[in-house]
Parts: C-alpha cells; structure tokens; sequence
C-alpha cells in the first residue's frame, strides 16, 4: 500500500508524514503542487532529532501519475491542487505550515503529524 503525502512545495509538513510514515513500515511518498528549492530547515531539525535525518530529500513535484500510483493520498491543509480519482482513498488534514515559525512550534507541528501518522498506519 501506497501513502502520498501531499501539499505546496514538499518542504515541511508532507516531508515529515513521509519521513514518519516510513520509519513506521509505510510505502509513503510526498510530493508537491509548487515544489521548493529544499527541505524546510526546522522541520529537517526537528526529524534529525528524532534520529530521522532528510538530507537526501528533494521536493518532488505532485503528478497524475503520482497520486494514480497512491492507494491513499494525504492532503496537508495547505490548498494544493490534487486530480481525484475514483477509488482512491483521500483524507485532508489541516495541519499548521511550519514555514519561518520557532523551533518549538515546529517540534509541536511535527508532534501533531506523528500523532496523525500513527493513527493512520493503526487504521491502515
């Protein structure tokens, strides 16, 4: 089973539920409508701290094919556009963009994605 995690430029929140996701057993992937130019450097500090390094990431443009490959597809509350199709599972979740917050409100925001995230591989 596929997860896509997807908002606006795939430098924060949809970068963490990947990150986590993975590290509890998912296929996950993220992408995003408008990509950035890297990773958003709180939330690569926050997943560092937790022993989940993203050095390696690039953010990664939302295609057809992308979300096509996805059995669900996580939309992080940040009004991307995303094709839909039947018999996909969506969810959106509205999440806080961590961009040019404190690192402790970033730590809070990657809390709340961990929390969702394992509550999601529970359901899955």
């Amino acid at each position: 089973m596929i997860v896509l995690f997807a908002c606006i430029h795939n430098s924060g929140r949809s970068v963490a539920a990947q990150v986590l996701a993975r590290h509890y057993g998912l296929d996950a992937r993220s992408a995003g409508s408008e990509p950035g130019s890297g990773v958003n450097p709180a939330v690569a500090q926050v997943l560092a701290e937790r022993g989940l390094p993203v050095e390696d990431h690039v953010p990664t443009l939302l295609t057809v094919d992308g979300v096509q490959e996805a059995d669900v597809v996580v939309t992080m509350g940040c009004g991307e556009t995303c094709p839909v199709f039947p018999g996909k599972r969506y969810e959106a979740w509205t999440v806080d963009d961590p961009k040019d917050l404190p690192l402790d409100v970033v730590r809070a925001i990657v809390d709340d994605i961990d929390a969702r995230v394992r509550e999601l591989v529970t359901r899955l």
